[in-house]
């Protein structure tokens, strides 16, 4: 974290946490995180304190054999409160020899599917909300893809988006009506607006 902190590192985690309740966690086989995830949320403020600029990237699974409603909200206040950057998410699915198929409390897919919908609404919620906070920044971007050397825009990513699983930076035309843009090289865009898991920036 601290080499992240220094800019040596890139500041972007990938953790999967899972769920957040300790009963579910437990059936897991997983360890528990404190009722509700307190010991997360402690772990994920620290690494904040940090280093401030840190993307969170994490995936959770909903629908576990037993999983009750309570317990599916307490994962929905979770990653409310926990904020991570970047949320997916899996309706449970039997696996072939998995210990979890002789589980009791096995859910109907629709209820699966369901939890795993209001899921994602709440992560993009949560996503959204992150986004609309670099409205003003200046982000550093490699470019993906740039038609015309970028004089009409392009697209690309920031250190907070990983390739194909994350959003990308979309690119307006440069300021400056000299300025090109090549793929495989850095820009520095202004950001001015969201799309979606999308943020629309303005190279300068």
């Amino acid at each position: 974290l601290p080499l992240m902190a220094e800019g040596r590192v890139l500041p972007y985690l990938d953790v999967p946490f899972q769920h957040a309740h300790p009963d579910v966690l437990r059936r897991m086989k997983r360890p528990a995180y404190g009722e509700g995830g307190e010991r997360i949320l402690e772990r994920l403020a620290a690494w904040r304190a940090v280093c401030p600029q840190i993307v969170v990237r994490s995936t959770f699974i909903a629908g576990f054999p037993g999983e009750t409603e309570a317990e599916f909200q307490t994962l929905l206040d979770f990653v409310r409160e926990a904020e991570i950057d970047r949320a997916g998410c899996f309706a449970y699915s039997p696996v072939d020899g998995a210990v979890a198929n002789g589980l009791p409390g096995m859910l109907p897919a629709e209820v699966r599917q369901e939890r795993r919908a209001r899921f994602m609404a709440v992560a993009e919620e949560v996503s959204t909300r992150k986004l609309q906070r670099r409205i003003g920044a200046t982000m550093q971007v490699l470019i993906d893809h740039a038609p015309a050397l970028g004089r009409k825009g392009g697209t690309g990513r920031s250190y907070a988006d990983a390739p194909e699983i994350d959003g990308v930076v979309r690119l307006l035309a440069p300021e400056k009506a000299s300025k090109t843009l090549k793929v495989g090289e850095f820009t520095r865009a202004r950001i001015v607006a969201t799309e979606g898991h999308d943020l629309v920036g303005v190279p300068i």
